[in-house]
């Protein structure tokens, strides 16, 4: 039997935890390490933060110091849970990839880093492929439902016209970080400022995923534009991180468009909030291909994002440990599966 395939959780936040969580649950993962700056957790158990029984997979303690974990040797992969931006997570990156880790992040840019960090990803590609290890960033969107699967859907086509993607999802699963960014709690002047300012950064990712579709079907679009709205709420709303009045903000509907051939070729629309259910708002994720032949897709409700980008970012592991050494994105990789057996059997070679 091969030896476990060692991880360092980096970051244990709403998705890091549930990373850590998830990948306890499946044979063969181990976490020999685990990064947080959170004073409440530091100095415990790994098992302790998980609210889980011990054993010698989750036994860890949590560290704020990267060096005690991050070093050469120390493990096969590094699940990275701790920002949303291709600048903020570099160093990370750098620092798990030169200590020969494969990186899989849930970072929303770096699902498709080229788009708006073309030198910093020349640099990460450059440093996995010296190091022998590979680097993905994905999630449930960017990385698969509003652009991955949209490919796919494209491959029995003769020809593609447009294509119309929409996801309705509830944001209450998430961490503080996503409740920021996305302007819930906020005042509608409070909220519109920060469009201007750029102190709301809504959904990242539709810069992400129009790249990844460029580069799925060999074309340069322009004219690509965004637009952010508040979803102002009639009633009160809260979660376990954010509480909402009546009039404020409980979300941000985002509308991306990119032209084609002198015409609007992609129109997605995201329109994301905490319990949406309270106004009787049905999620979904809804893709269009307008050509040959005319596709529907209806996904309802929503495929849920917490658990969804948990559950890729663990599936993906041993897809990236098999991978070519390199900067990589979801087109790159074989398509994501779940985990159900052994993850040793799905990897070609521990050392």
């Amino acid at each position: 039997m091969k030896r476990k395939v060692r991880v360092v959780v980096w970051g244990l936040g709403s998705m890091g935890s549930g990373i850590a969580r998830m990948m306890l649950g499946k044979k063969g993962f181990t976490i020999v390490g685990a990064i947080d700056m959170d004073p409440k957790k530091v100095g415990k158990k790994l098992y302790e933060i998980l609210e889980i029984a011990a054993n010698e997979d989750n036994s860890c303690t949590v560290t704020e110091n990267a060096e005690d974990v991050i070093k050469k040797g120390f493990a096969d992969v590094c699940l990275l849970a701790t920002a949303s931006f291709t600048k903020v997570v570099f160093p990370q990156i750098k620092m798990a990839a030169e200590a020969g880790m494969n990186i899989v992040t849930t970072a929303e840019e770096m699902s498709y880093p080229r788009v708006v960090d073309p030198e910093l990803s020349d640099e990460m590609d450059r440093i996995a492929k010296e190091n022998r290890v590979s680097i993905l960033g994905t999630g449930v969107n960017p990385g698969f439902i509003m652009d991955l699967v949209v490919i796919m859907l494209t491959g029995v086509c003769d020809t593609v016209e447009s294509l119309n993607v929409k996801r309705i999802n509830d944001l209450a699963c998430f961490g503080k970080a996503v409740m920021v960014e996305q302007g819930i709690g906020l005042k509608p002047e409070e909220f519109i400022q920060g469009v201007k300012n750029e102190t709301i950064a809504g959904h990242i990712g539709f810069l992400q995923s129009f790249g990844m579709f460029e580069e799925a079907f060999g074309i340069k679009m322009n004219n690509i534009r965004q637009d952010k709205e508040p979803i102002l709420t009639k009633v009160p709303r809260a979660t376990d991180i954010v509480s909402v009045n009546a009039g404020d903000v409980a979300g941000c509907r985002q509308l991306g468009y990119a032209d084609f051939d002198g015409k609007t070729f992609i129109t997605m629309e995201h329109p994301q909030q905490i319990k949406p259910e309270l106004e009787n708002i049905e999620t979904g994720d809804y893709i269009t291909v307008n050509g040959t032949p005319n596709m529907n897709l209806q996904i309802k409700p929503e495929i849920p994002g917490g658990i969804a980008t948990i559950a890729i970012c663990v599936n993906m592991v041993p897809l990236v440990i098999n991978s070519e050494p390199g900067l990589k994105t979801m087109l790159d990789l074989p398509i994501p599966r779940a985990i159900i057996g052994d993850v040793r059997d799905l990897v070609k070679a521990l050392d």
